[in-house]
């Protein structure tokens, strides 16, 4: 049950091509000030602190204030010139897969995710 306390949050995790994690972390990081413009608020970007597998993989965590709004920012965003004739490219070469998982969490979960 969604309260009125709560936020969707997104988590979305990425396996990056070999060779390709500091290219991926300095692209993403040029990228979240675009994401922001769009209204999508991002809560924490970067590496995870172990490779799985011997992978590289990364996290984008992103929050909404529903699952509505966040398809309809997300439409924004990733139909946009902005995306296609921006980031896009340079985003997608270095993935080998992702993964995204949306759920709804109470609102000071956020805040204390974006601390750390």
């Amino acid at each position: 049950m969604i309260d009125a306390d709560s936020t969707v949050l997104e988590i979305r995790t990425y396996r990056l091509k070999p060779g390709t994690a500091d290219d991926f972390h300095r692209v993403v990081t040029a990228t979240v000030p675009l994401l922001r413009q769009y209204g999508i608020t991002v809560v924490r970007w970067g590496p995870s602190e172990r490779a799985e597998d011997g992978h590289d993989e990364y996290v984008l965590i992103r929050s909404f204030d529903s699952v509505e709004s966040r398809d309809e920012q997300e439409e924004r965003f990733y139909g946009g010139a902005d995306w296609r004739d921006g980031p896009r490219n340079d985003v997608l070469s270095r993935i080998e897969t992702y993964h995204t998982i949306v759920l709804s969490v109470p609102g000071d979960a956020v805040t204390a995710l974006a601390r750390t």
